[in-house]
């Protein structure tokens, strides 16, 4: 089973309102005290948190139903009922909510970010409220109003400075490899990534950038074929992206056009955000080669060559990539 979840529909309910108290007030000297019922509290909230130390939704996997405590009821003597408790979901920094309408209620994008997805039911007010001039002693109260309730879907879109997009076996999970200390599994045969990977690269003077090995793309993705949807989302989230085209492809060119048809598909947004295209395994390459496939780009899509096992090139990505970035 793969530790790596990014999509879960979980029942939720706030806590429902307390009752408002209809207590009168009956002392030894205070022989017509009157109304002193209290308000009920409010019921529990449901709670969406963000969690930096999170990576994935699998914590919530197997959780089918989440319930917040309902309102206390008010008191004699003019005492509130105390709230319910709320009920706090951690998720990963990037993850949205849904409801059942499909329409996207919360998303978190800082750690500790709080956004109530369910809010808890107001508590009624006690009879104290209700006395006037013609009623002295209502013997009534309002009940508390009931919580909300129901299906929440949770989607996790990582997010990243750069997000690699190319055809399975393309040379992601070696470049990941080779540029951070993120450990992919790596074998030649297609779709080996089968989950999303993160990873921080080192560039010069002590500086970062957050790199995501998506697993690859093969035609028909947007329309659910290979791995579909469901890895395609992931890449919406990035800032830039770096297709990468193995140096053993038939048609270079055509493979690029291909992946970009792909994301146009899912999202023709995707197409507004900038993007770097490079050739792996460059080391299979002579410079008369090289010369050949970019010229078969246009200018403005002149291919970056790289090897992740020689290191050639590398360096010039990571500048690429910075200057994308930061330029």
């Amino acid at each position: 089973m793969s530790n790596f979840v990014d999509y879960v529909k979980i029942h939720c309910k706030s806590g429902h309102g307390g009752a408002g108290s209809a207590h009168l007030r009956r002392e030894k000297y205070i022989p017509k005290g009157g109304p002193d019922g209290g308000d009920g509290g409010r019921g529990g909230h449901v709670i969406m948190k963000g969690n930096a130390h999170e990576w994935t939704l699998l914590p919530l996997r197997f959780t089918r139903h989440i319930k917040a405590e309902r309102g206390h009821n008010g008191q004699k003597n003019q005492l509130t009922g105390a709230y319910g408790e709320d009920v706090y979901i951690e998720v990963p920094i990037g993850t949205i909510a849904r409801n059942e309408e499909g329409e996207i209620i919360a998303e978190i994008m800082e750690d500790g970010q709080e956004i109530i997805i369910m809010h808890g039911g107001k508590g009624g007010m006690g009879n104290e409220h209700f006395k006037s001039s013609t009623n002295q002693t209502p013997r009534y109260a309002q009940p508390g109003l009931p919580g909300e309730e129901g299906y929440v879907t949770f989607e996790l879109k990582l997010l990243a400075d750069v997000g690699l997009v190319g055809f399975p076996n393309a040379g992601k999970s070696t470049l990941l490899a080779a540029v951070s200390a993120a450990k992919p599994k790596i074998a030649d045969y297609a779709f080996t990534t089968l989950t999303p990977n993160l990873g921080i690269v080192d560039y010069r003077n002590y500086k970062s950038f957050v790199m995501a090995d998506i697993p690859g793309i093969i035609e028909g993705a947007a329309e659910g074929k290979g791995l579909g949807h469901r890895f395609l989302r992931h890449i919406e989230r990035n800032s830039i992206l770096l297709f990468l085209i193995p140096a053993d492809a038939e048609d270079y060119y055509q493979e690029f056009e291909i992946l970009e048809n792909e994301l146009k598909k899912f999202n023709p947004e995707l197409l507004d955000k900038d993007y770097i295209v490079s050739i792996s395994k460059a080391d299979m390459l002579d410079e008369e080669l090289k010369g050949e496939i970019s010229s078969k780009f246009p200018e403005k899509r002149k291919p970056i060559f790289f090897s992740a096992v020689t290191q050639e090139g590398l360096m010039e990505l990571k500048d690429a990539i910075w200057k994308k970035l930061h330029g």
